[in-house]
């Protein structure tokens, strides 16, 4: 059973939240109200809530009034602000973000709940939402709803987690070194889950290497004894885990592609429909395309061996499962030709990755690949995408499209392989829908991928109309 409703579900009384924030200046005549739950938002703040006024592009200081108009029982104030309505129920904080956070580190403590963390630069969300589906065959399960991700995110999550959840899977996503440390400090995690290592913030982290040290930070908060997930076919993690289990009682379960992981896989078959694998012997179905998704099944299998569930419950749950969309959604057409909508992010790994179970797709007539630019690359972006385009095989992949300035490198490079006028390029996703749609057969397929800005899945109306 899925526990999220919206609700953030820590309780107490305000003398309590103080000293869980270590905030100060509580009138006396408020210390006995009770909040349930928070709310960073006052035009969705419930009756009840504790208003906290997180500076942001906005200033939550601004709607602090109106949050409690609207029913909230008190607020947080940043000690820097000026003029407090301080004849409303008010904990003065100093630095309202910092509050939050050190608020929901302690109600983490209050839980019993045992907490799986997911991180990693490709798969947070996959591997999450399919823990979910195999875990609630056999326990209740609370999970990061969306991409509740980050320094607010995460906190916000782990308040809304019922005292009766058993298991809280909480997603941790980053964009600088510390950020993943401090989330697992706050969630405090009995397993952690590092899907894999890619080049997602290159821009601002500079190296592989220094973007798995950020995604190693996740052991830093895991609980004494606790276990630990991780792609064992990525060299820098093997490498790096060496030295911190020097010093630790950590326990660890590797899984990937090769033999020599605790858990891998064998006799991998896909086609439109999804996967099938055995591990160990165990025959398992995923309902999704791609090699990559089933790396993610691995992680989600051997977290759920070890608590404790079987093959068949772990493939009840596989059963069930629903992804957000645009991670490799089919769509089919009122005109028989089906569209393969991955365009929720993209970075070299998963363009790489996509690309890959497009060319492996079979049954259908031409393959047309819609791809537009991948961001935050950092000083290297130019050839990042040159690289894809000069491994686009027009044997497996009919026709490209690229949209953007940046994806126009991956032209120049595929063009050189291309017959002539298979090869097209756009800044107009009109221009670009209109080039498909007088391109586009019965029974062909199209993949769309591009970086979530650049919204290449707008154009998905224009071509089912």
């Amino acid at each position: 059973m899925n526990l999220f409703g919206g609700e953030m579900m820590i309780t107490h009384e305000l003398k309590v939240i103080e000293r869980m924030s270590e905030g100060v200046g509580l009138s006396l005549e408020f210390e006995e109200l009770l909040i349930q739950g928070v709310s960073i938002d006052s035009r969705t703040v419930k009756p009840g809530n504790l208003f906290i006024p997180i500076i942001r592009e906005l200033d939550g200081h601004n709607y602090v009034n109106e949050a409690i108009t609207k029913g909230a029982i008190a607020s947080f104030w940043q000690k820097d602000h000026p003029n407090p309505p301080d004849h409303l129920p008010l904990i003065y904080v100093d630095d309202c973000l910092e509050a939050l956070q050190k608020l929901a580190a302690q109600y983490r403590r209050e839980l019993p709940v045992k907490v799986i963390g997911v991180t990693g630069s490709n798969g947070k969300t996959t591997t999450k939402e399919m823990l979910n589906s195999v875990l609630q065959t056999k326990f209740r399960v609370y999970k990061t709803e969306g991409n509740l991700n980050s320094q607010v995110g995460v906190p916000l999550t782990v308040l809304g987690i019922k005292k009766d959840a058993e298991i809280a899977i909480i997603e941790m996503g980053m964009s600088e070194r510390g950020q993943i440390e401090q989330l697992s400090r706050i969630t405090n995690p009995d397993i952690a889950v590092i899907t894999m290592i890619g080049v997602s913030h290159l821009s601002s982290l500079g190296s592989r290497e220094a973007i798995a040290a950020a995604k190693l930070e996740i052991v830093t908060g895991l609980k004494s004894g606790g276990c630990f997930v991780f792609n064992g076919d990525e060299p820098l993690l093997t490498k790096e885990l060496l030295k911190i289990k020097k010093n630790s009682s950590l326990e660890t379960i590797s899984f990937g592609q090769g033999d020599f992981n605790d858990v891998s896989v064998e006799n991998a078959l896909s086609n439109s429909d999804g996967s099938q694998f055995s591990v160990a012997n165990d025959i398992y179905n995923i309902p999704l395309l791609g090699a990559h998704n089933i790396n993610n099944a691995l992680a989600t299998i051997a977290i759920a061996l070890r608590l404790g569930l079987n093959p068949v419950e772990i493939n009840e749950g596989f059963l069930h499962l629903k992804l957000p969309g645009m991670r490799l959604e089919k769509i089919t057409s009122p005109s028989g030709f089906t569209i393969i909508n991955d365009a929720w992010n993209a970075s070299p790994d998963s363009v790489n990755a996509a690309i890959k179970t497009f060319q492996e797709l079979t049954g259908f007539s031409d393959k047309h690949l819609v791809i537009g630019d991948m961001l935050e690359l950092g000083d290297h972006e130019e050839e990042f995408h040159r690289v894809i385009g000069r491994n686009l095989d027009p044997d497996k992949i009919n026709y490209i499209y690229t949209f953007g300035d940046l994806s126009y490198h991956i032209a120049s490079e595929a063009i050189k392989r291309y017959p002539t006028g298979a090869v097209k390029t756009f800044k107009d996703k009109m221009g670009l829908a209109n080039a498909l749609n007088q391109a586009i057969k019965k029974n062909d397929v199209i993949l769309l991928k591009a970086s979530r800005g650049v919204q290449i899945d707008s154009i998905i109306p224009f071509l089912i109309k």
